[in-house]
């Protein structure tokens, strides 16, 4: 006999989240292809994840510490806090932009066949974590050159990499969902990126930010993930602004819901707008 297929109201919608773990295969997939893409044909390759933070951790050291003075976390090697703070907002940048482009590039699959959307500017964040783990090789290299060792903060880092994960899919989420209709967004990304990454501590401690307005500051969810990475790495060095810290988990989750939400509510047009 042979099998039924049983059409009932809803039924996809129950089963969306359980189809996340049945097309797996498919995330690794796409993941693994975004990776090959990026470093294929290239003349430096995973060279650049190397450069592009070393570079601007040079031109961050020479701007705020030679030239404007601003102090470091304690005794930490004014570079060393720098590349700290590099290190999550590279993988939130990257993440943000890599993802938010993410269904225009995969229109093609989109517009034949069905898996849950919500793999694609998944799997594209992948290729931000890579070259997270490529970063984090010169990060090595400085503490051994200071002779810096890190404490037991360490431990905690993989929390906050998770919090940077969820700080960047969140907003792409939400953004790659407008993408699809509003085609000139592709052209406003790149500009909120640079923003972002001089009104967050990328190239300064934010214990420089005035007290009666950290809490305001903190709102901006990459200030207590920085901040975060930077007490994991140098330890006792930096401190966590606790207040702060839980206000940008708070606002991370907030962007978290909202992004899942909207792209959830669209995404059954996708294909038809694509």
């Amino acid at each position: 006999m042979s099998d039924l297929i049983i059409i009932e109201p809803g039924r996809q919608e129950r089963n969306y989240w359980r189809d996340l773990w049945r097309y797996r295969e498919l995330f690794y997939v796409l993941a693994w292809r975004d990776v090959a893409v990026r470093y294929k044909q290239t003349v430096i390759g995973a060279a650049w994840a190397l450069i592009r933070p070393f570079l601007t951790m040079v031109i961050f050291t020479v701007i705020f510490s030679r030239i404007a003075r601003l102090p470091s976390d304690g005794s930490a090697p004014y570079p060393l806090m720098v590349f700290a703070g590099m290190l999550p907002w590279m993988f939130f940048s990257s993440g943000l932009s890599e993802a938010s482009n993410s269904l225009i590039g995969n229109a093609s699959l989109i517009s034949k066949v069905y898996f849950p959307r919500l793999i694609v500017p998944t799997a594209a964040v992948v290729v931000a974590f890579t070259d997270f783990l490529i970063s984090f090789s010169i990060l090595v290299g400085m503490m051994a050159w200071y002779r810096f060792v890190p404490g037991w903060q360490i431990l905690i880092l993989p929390a906050f990499v998770l919090l940077t994960f969820v700080a960047s899919i969140g907003p792409a989420l939400w953004i790659t969902a407008l993408n699809i209709k509003y085609r000139d967004l592709r052209l406003v990304i790149p500009f909120m990126v640079q923003l972002g990454m001089y009104v967050s501590p990328v190239g300064f401690s934010s214990s420089v930010v005035p007290q009666n307005w950290r809490f305001l500051y903190s709102l901006n969810p990459m200030v207590g993930v920085i901040d975060g990475f930077r007490w994991c790495i140098l330890g006792g060095q930096s401190r966590v602004y606790l207040p702060g810290l839980a206000a940008s988990v708070a606002v991370a989750g907030f962007f978290l819901w909202v992004g899942v939400h909207h792209f959830r509510k669209t995404e059954k047009a996708f294909a038809d707008l694509i």
